[in-house]
């Protein structure tokens, strides 16, 4: 472990966790219900952060989205008069104006533009579609639509859902993949891209994509940073997949299209076969960065930092000996250095890579850095931790000390005993270092002992780092009486990639090692875990994982918790969308691979089941279908184990509406009550 670690992880726990006195709890509802900054940017001038504030209306169980402004110097903040009409996506102008979304004349998005006051606005679209998405430059707006490839217009695309709304027939005919994906059916449109000339008023904007078979911003978590306006304000480059074969590839590229579209976009990219993502110019316009996976098929791979000299063409990478993979890429005002967020060890940090030599050097220690923007004297994040949720920083180009800007629901947060987490680690599969953490409960007290809610992440290349969450939040345990144990297994984000490959083939035995080593440290070194009350809990991969110990090890737990996970990789592999996640992490096609798939299927695995499971899906989950949990709560049921089916018809992958939320805790944890009660 880092010396930087150990100074911010790393308690004495019989003297940091003490609750405070009164402590306030922190429940389900307070999680559903608190603020949430996103998406800063920060003004031409530097002086001014412009964000997002999300806040909620339990009681109605929706939430809504304001622009707020905020002094960098003074720290003020001030929400904009504009937000009564509804506004998000606030992008600032070359000016110093603002462009934002908003759905206040009508039932969809369009684009309005106000200045810094904010006090009125002017809509700058009236199309007839949702704009979905756009970009701002000098006396342009570049935005994002849903279109037919084949239609020539906007008005054509309107026409031909306004006929499929009218006719009384509701049969729809597909002949390729994906006939859905994440949490919606294809309706044949696609996200394309449309120019327009502020100085042009009335006029039509200009198709950019024509014909094009591929959706930018990419369905369903693409944003604008998958298209980008050069500086010369020419052209756009943006990052799409095109063709059949996108169930089951990878192969994003960078395409080039002019703003006046008098030519088809082109492939910047085409050699690399895996995926090219988010462009970003250099100031001078001499450079473009971008990320580039270099293995086909597989979506978890290194991005690597690629250069390209726009007059040349050339490429080269930046910081190959560099084991981490960025995100969020963007130039620093003198076009010397690029800055990206990584996973790193727990954290998520912001790094600066210098463009010349790759020399990587961290700016932020602890925490996860959710999202950055680079101004002409510094940079604005928004940053979390295990202990709180995202709240803006201001730092320097080059780093040093960190000043916090907000500190948005501090009423709400006011009074509340955190679990203190502690990072650790162990000796795990092929005796390489694994990492975890624990998060006694908030009321702990020394030489006490306590129930555990030992929670698997999903991905399963991703990591239960020191990270805030709203759907698997440790703090909303830990206030419940649990402790909270995590284990970062292999196949984990942050750790080399070497260690995020080894899971692939593996689901069934290495990150299994790693979580019964992990589970055995944990017991040994923190005495006031009780692991004869200990319930294990996952979602997605996490969910597999929890049907898989519920075969291979269930000694240890009193009950299990499966959110989204796969009973039966055969059925699985034939009825996820996203093809190219269960072909590589299987080796290829069920069909061709039906051995490495049923390895480690849980399903035949079943006759081994005995502990209580509460199952938990929701019913627009088309990345694992309902049928993977009816099946798991159906087989529990025949075989007389206690089991329970929380059933969410109007939620996907996740669970998001504030209400929905409230009941999983409580239901959860009403799960682990029944099952760890301690036995007097």
């Amino acid at each position: 472990m880092t010396r930087t670690l150990r100074f911010a992880l790393a308690f004495s726990l019989a003297a940091a966790i003490a609750p405070a006195a009164h402590a306030k709890p922190f429940t389900a509802q307070t999680l559903a219900s608190l603020d949430r900054i996103e998406d800063p940017h920060l003004s031409p001038d530097g002086r001014t952060v412009l964000y997002t504030l999300r806040t909620v209306d339990y009681a109605a169980n929706k939430s809504a989205r304001s622009l707020w402004v905020l002094d960098v110097g003074t720290h003020a903040t001030r929400r904009l008069a504009i937000s009564e009409g509804g506004a998000t996506n606030g992008r600032w102008a070359p000016d110093g104006s603002i462009y934002f979304l908003s759905s206040r004349a009508g039932d969809i998005d369009q684009v309005f533009h106000t200045d810094v006051a904010g006090t009125s606005a002017v809509q700058v679209t009236s199309l007839p579609l949702a704009v979905g998405a756009f970009r701002v430059a000098q006396g342009m707006l570049v935005i994002s639509v849903p279109a037919f490839p084949d239609c020539p217009d906007i008005a054509c695309t309107k026409a031909r859902l306004d006929a499929r709304e009218k006719s009384k027939q509701t049969g729809v005919v597909y002949d390729r993949l994906f006939v859905r994906h994440w949490d919606a059916w294809a309706d044949g449109t696609r996200n394309h891209l449309y120019a327009l000339r502020m100085d042009d008023k009335g006029a039509v904007p200009v198709a950019l994509m024509n014909g094009f078979d591929g959706d930018v911003p990419a369905y369903p978590f693409g944003d604008d940073a998958d298209f980008v306006i050069t500086p010369d304000g020419r052209s756009v480059a943006f990052s799409a997949k095109s063709g059949r074969d996108e169930a089951w590839t990878t192969n994003y590229d960078i395409w080039s299209v002019p703003v006046d579209g008098s030519a088809p976009p082109k492939n910047l990219t085409a050699a690399n076969q895996a995926w090219d993502a988010a462009p970003v110019f250099s100031p001078d316009g001499k450079w473009m960065a971008y990320r580039a996976m270099k293995r086909p098929g597989f979506e978890a791979d290194r991005y690597a930092i690629i250069l390209r000299d726009l007059t040349t063409g050339a490429e080269h990478e930046v910081a190959p000996a560099w084991d981490r993979s960025p995100e969020n890429l963007s130039w620093s005002p003198d076009g010397r250095t690029l800055y990206a967020t990584a996973d790193d060890i727990g954290q998520r940090r912001l790094f600066a890579i210098d463009a010349a030599s790759g020399a990587a050097k961290p700016l932020t220690r602890t925490g996860h850095v959710a999202g950055f923007d680079v101004g002409p004297n510094g940079i604005v994040f928004a940053r979390n931790s295990l202990t709180g949720p995202d709240q803006l920083f201001f730092t320097g180009l080059d780093g040093g000390k960190s000043v916090q800007l907000t500190n948005a629901d501090a009423e709400a947060r006011k009074g509340v005993a955190w679990g203190k987490p502690e990072q650790f680690s162990f000796k795990g599969w092929n005796g390489e270092t694994v990492y975890g953490m624990v998060i006694p409960p908030a009321d702990y007290k020394p030489g006490r002992k306590y129930p555990v809610a030992f929670l698997i992440h999903g991905g399963p290349q991703g990591s239960f780092g020191n990270a805030w969450s709203y759907r698997w939040n440790p703090q909303v345990f830990a206030n419940h009486g649990y402790a909270v144990v995590t284990v970062d297994f292999h196949g984990s984000s942050g750790y080399g990639q070497a260690f995020t490959d080894s899971i692939s083939l593996h689901w069934g035995d290495r990150p299994l090692e790693d979580l019964q080593k992990g589970w055995a440290f944990a017991l040994a070194k923190y005495k006031f875990l009780d692991g004869e009350r200990a319930c294990a809990l996952g979602g997605s991969y996490g969910g597999y994982m929890v049907n898989w110990i519920a075969g291979a090890w269930n000694e240890p737990w009193k009950c299990l918790v499966d959110h989204d996970g796969t009973l039966d990789s055969r059925s699985m592999g034939y009825a996820t969308e996203e093809l190219w996640f269960d072909e590589w992490e299987q080796g290829g096609p069920f069909y061709e691979q039906r051995e490495a798939a049923e390895r480690f299927n849980p399903y035949n695995h079943i006759a081994a089941w005995s502990k209580p499971m509460l199952v938990i899906h929701g019913g627009r989950d088309y990345r694992i279908p309902l049928a993977q949990a009816l099946g798991t709560f159906t087989t529990l049921q025949r075989r007389g184990i206690p089991s329970k089916f929380l059933y969410f018809p109007d939620e996907n992958h996740w669970v998001l509406k504030p209400q929905n939320s409230a009941q999983w805790y409580d239901e959860v944890l009403g799960w682990l009550d029944k099952w760890t009660k301690e036995e007097k």
